[in-house]
């Protein structure tokens, strides 16, 4: 539920938020007949969805050997320095992975330099040939944020493909980035934001491009305060990263939307991974959390990052792939399977409330969507 303040700065809808938020956290935290019961309440207790879900037909199976011939074609992925360590790996790796083996020219975008320039080894070993790259980025430093986007315009003429993959999830205790942003807000929602903004002249020049957003499936645990978007209030690591992805969602909509009006000719796209074993737990809350727990102790749950990256792909190079749409996997509460339409919030669908977001997200990322200067 988009929560809007109240009296005294407090937000509407607090109490039914944390709830639900508690519902999926402890139901899942128990093992056989309690995960399956949390799993019913959950599905009981979720919002409204958005009215345009109703009817859409169950998409083909579709997998990485579906993923067309995509020569020619320049792909920035955020994130994508999670190479495989032991049972678990990054869900941008195997972005990168797959478009480079469909041939785009894929850009690995990453904070950690040493981490990138093994994932792109790793890369080139599994496909020989493979045109794939790392550049330096930090989402949650602006000014990395602009000089990225400013190297990729001098050393290209387009972009036909961005995926807005990194994303972390807050520690036990709030955390601020070099420029003073909550880290999960200013990583997972205004970093993204700005890139996508001063990327957009190079997507117009683009061949029907696209920009992929990545969600998650407790974007529907998510609330977005216009008046406390960084949680200074009342912080919670849940909390922080169930409304960043209601955000990225939101964003993901209004992209479209204006885009349709503006005559930008970018799709917009969004998707989530379900359940996957990736690090975003352990470099999170850790493993004590309750999500670390799971990790231990209900492995069945978690599919690997390699099938959690098939909804972010089918989003990303599906000619069937519709632009405003939202995909997930298609198995038991979207936590596994193969690329299927994801249940929208109809929070994520309120317009008014997106509009006013974007342009506190302008404010905050200082200047207009679309302006490089």
């Amino acid at each position: 539920m988009t929560q809007q303040p109240g009296e005294n700065g407090t937000a509407k809808a607090r109490t039914s938020a944390l709830s639900r938020r508690s519902l999926i956290r402890y139901g899942a935290a128990g093992l056989g007949v309690a995960a399956v019961a949390g799993g019913v309440t959950v599905m009981a207790n979720r919002p409204p969805l958005s009215p345009r879900q109703q009817g859409l037909p169950r998409l083909a199976d579709w997998t990485t050997a579906d993923i067309p011939s995509l020569r020619g074609r320049t792909a920035v992925v955020t994130g994508g320095n999670g190479y495989p360590v032991g049972d678990r790996s990054g869900l941008g790796f195997h972005d990168a992975l797959e478009l480079a083996r469909a041939g785009a020219a894929v850009t690995i975008a990453s904070r950690k330099r040493d981490r990138g320039e093994e994932a792109v080894r790793q890369i080139r070993a599994l496909v020989p040939g493979a045109s794939i790259r790392f550049e330096t980025l930090d989402l949650s430093d602006l000014r990395s944020v602009a000089a990225f986007a400013d190297r990729m315009r001098a050393g290209h003429d387009h972009l036909d493909l961005l995926v807005n993959n990194a994303g972390v999830m807050g520690r036990r205790n709030r955390e601020v980035s070099v420029g003073g942003f909550e880290r999960v807000f200013a990583t997972n929602v205004l970093g993204h934001f700005a890139l996508t903004a001063r990327l957009l002249p190079l997507l117009r020049q683009g061949s029907a491009p696209r920009v992929v957003w990545v969600s998650s499936s407790r974007a529907m645990l998510g609330a977005v305060n216009l008046a406390d978007l960084q949680l200074t209030r009342d912080y919670s690591y849940g909390a922080a990263y169930d409304n960043s992805k209601l955000a990225i969602l939101m964003l993901a909509f209004e992209m479209q939307r204006r885009s349709a009006a503006e005559g930008w000719g970018v799709s917009s796209v969004a998707a989530h991974p379900g359940i996957a074993r990736t690090n975003l737990v352990p470099d999170g809350p850790g493993p004590d959390s309750l999500e670390g727990r799971n990790h231990r102790y209900m492995p069945f749950m978690f599919q690997t990052a390699a099938q959690g990256a098939l909804p972010t792909l089918y989003a990303a190079a599906s000619a069937q792939a519709a632009a405003g749409g939202y995909y997930g996997p298609n198995g038991p509460l979207e936590l596994r399977g193969l690329p299927g339409w994801a249940a929208i919030p109809e929070a994520a669908d309120d317009p008014e409330v997106s509009a006013r977001l974007w342009a506190a997200l302008e404010q905050l990322a200082g200047g207009r969507f679309g302006q490089t200067d």
